[in-house]
């Protein structure tokens, strides 16, 4: 049995996504440093844009099952281009994820665009900033 990549389980986790509203789907899946994998997908309601984002997703399932570290991310939309993480999934990303972490975007028909987390948040809020 071969194993899925990362960006295919960021597709098959989009499939599931809940956009009713603006009928954009995203999935995101994230391994962390431990190996393990959790996947996330957005999720709207009738609050919007009060939903959330398929990275919070999978990043609230990674601290959920123990890990606390991003080695890789994949993220889905559906879009004829790749569609960046927006601004607070950078930043919650990046507070995850050390410099050098690959956070490959792709689309359901095929296009990626991959760049290092410091390339797409490159003056992230460190919590050390925080602790002053």
């Amino acid at each position: 049995m071969t194993q899925k990549s990362l960006m295919e389980l960021a597709v098959e986790a989009r499939d599931h996504a809940y956009a009713p509203y603006s009928h954009f789907k995203v999935g995101a899946a994230i391994r962390a440093a431990s190996g393990k994998v959790y996947q996330g997908v957005n999720v709207e309601n009738a609050a919007y844009p009060e939903g959330t984002c398929a990275e919070a997703g999978a990043i609230a399932a990674m601290i959920l099952g123990g890990d606390t570290e991003i080695a890789e991310v994949a993220v889905v939309g559906d879009a004829p281009a790749p569609v960046t993480p927006c601004g607070g999934c950078r930043q919650k990303l990046a507070e995850f994820a050390p410099k050098g972490v690959v956070v490959t975007m792709g689309t359901t028909q095929g296009g990626e665009l991959v760049q290092r987390i410091e390339e797409l948040i490159p003056h992230a809020f460190a919590a050390a900033q925080m602790e002053r």
